[in-house]
């Protein structure tokens, strides 16, 4: 719940400029796709199909997998990427910085600190957060627990079973 009035509190940022959209694409993405912050910074725009809605991620260990992603998120990806090649240029990376190289583990961190110290209740204020997020709404709203594991790109039901304690059921 207040992951969701978070991110509708920000919904008309994007229209400001590349770092905003940028920015708030960060904590969107990370939200709605469930996946690590590593993955994030690594993600290429290659890995982007928006024909099938899906992002190609490489995890840990160098396994790959599939996240589909919703027509609001892909909204907003597209117009990320038409204002970055506008302002910034083309990348091979899909998040940038003003001068055009990959975006760091550290602003993607700071960004998500920044934006998560806007909720009073949370104890803990980092890109993790929105992964556990993502699992316990999946699970609130009826996702197996199987179907979460292989969306968190997880092994084992047993490092999925963590997300658990927080679900409804």
């Amino acid at each position: 719940k207040d992951m969701e009035m978070l991110l509708d509190s920000h919904e008309g940022d994007g229209e400001k400029d590349f770092i905003s959209m940028r920015d708030n694409l960060i904590v969107e993405m990370l939200y709605d796709t469930g996946m690590r912050r590593a993955e994030l910074i690594n993600l290429r725009d290659a890995d982007v199909d928006f024909e099938r809605m899906q992002i190609k991620v490489t995890g840990k260990r160098n396994k790959q997998r599939l996240i589909p992603f919703a027509e609001r998120l892909k909204d907003l990806m597209w117009q990320y990427i038409q204002v970055r090649n506008q302002e910034i240029g083309a990348s091979e990376y899909f998040f940038i910085c003003p001068n055009g190289e990959q975006i760091s583990s550290y602003i993607v961190y700071k960004v998500v600190k920044g934006r998560l110290s806007e909720v009073p209740t949370l104890a803990k204020r980092s890109p993790h957060v929105l992964r556990h997020s993502f699992a316990t709404s999946m699970l609130n709203n009826g996702a197996e627990l199987n179907a979460v594991k292989d969306l968190l790109g997880h092994s084992s039901l047993a490092s999925t079973s963590v997300y658990t304690h927080t679900s409804f059921e």
